[in-house]
């Protein structure tokens, strides 16, 4: 009786054992399942730096003069944005371009006579680099007074920067992998599963655009200059294992 105990206690320990081999087996090769998901990091800021450009020039035959009354428009230039409240270390000339002016002659029929030399061109631009945003911004509108003093200058629109733009890079990467978490974590449960670890992280291009504008996303990264305040936004694609 004994001898016949032992015999079915260890044909069902086969049978068993045989039962857990067989399930070990197909699910061996079976693969674990993935969730895949886009998070998106987003937040407006206001520009903290600003880039402004004006050119001023002088035309006149004599090279020489020319130069002259060109130099005397840059002192002028200096001196008035000094009256603004500028420092001497934000405000930066370039150097001066020569043109030489020729005049096209023709007779009348049409016929070409060549070109005749008329004078000199000479121009420069001045640019203001500030972090006092609101102060220059004021200066470029009222730069027209500057016409008063018998100046013409061409002011140029001006340039929005952010100088906190690494910080900013990071806090929005965290902010799009964890919403990308949430929604992971989210689908799975709907499911019936629940998350695993991460598998694969892969950062989107950071795009800086102009609050509540339509301008278009670019597949290399948008960079608004234009306005000084401003959205960025980048998108985290994160892919986790499910159980």
């Amino acid at each position: 009786m004994k001898k016949n105990l032992s015999a079915i206690v260890f044909a069902i320990a086969i049978v068993i054992a045989s039962v857990i081999l067989g399930h070990a087996v197909i699910n061996r090769n079976k693969k674990a399942g993935t969730i895949s998901v886009t998070g998106l990091g987003k937040t407006d800021f206001t520009s903290d730096l600003i880039v402004w450009e004006a050119k001023f020039s002088q035309v006149n035959s004599d090279l020489k003069q020319a130069y002259a009354d060109l130099k005397k428009d840059k002192e002028t230039i200096s001196e008035y944005f000094k009256s603004k409240g500028l420092s001497d270390s934000v405000i930066v000339f370039n150097a001066v371009e020569t043109n030489k002016n020729f005049k096209q002659n023709y007779t009348s029929d049409g016929k070409y006579l060549g070109q005749e030399f008329t004078g000199y061109t000479l121009s420069q631009t001045v640019q203001i680099n500030s972090k006092d945003v609101e102060k220059v911004e004021k200066i470029s509108r009222e730069v027209t007074e500057l016409l008063n003093k018998g100046i013409q200058l061409y002011s140029m629109a001006p340039r929005y920067y952010y100088t906190k733009l690494e910080d900013l890079k990071i806090e929005m990467v965290s902010r799009a992998t964890e919403n990308a978490r949430l929604r992971a974590k989210s689908i799975s449960e709907n499911s019936g599963a629940s998350l695993g670890e991460l598998s694969t992280a892969q950062m989107g291009i950071f795009q800086i655009t102009g609050q509540n504008s339509n301008e278009d996303y670019s597949w290399g990264g948008a960079y608004n200059t234009s306005s000084k305040e401003k959205t960025a936004s980048i998108t985290m694609k994160l892919t986790y294992l499910v159980k």
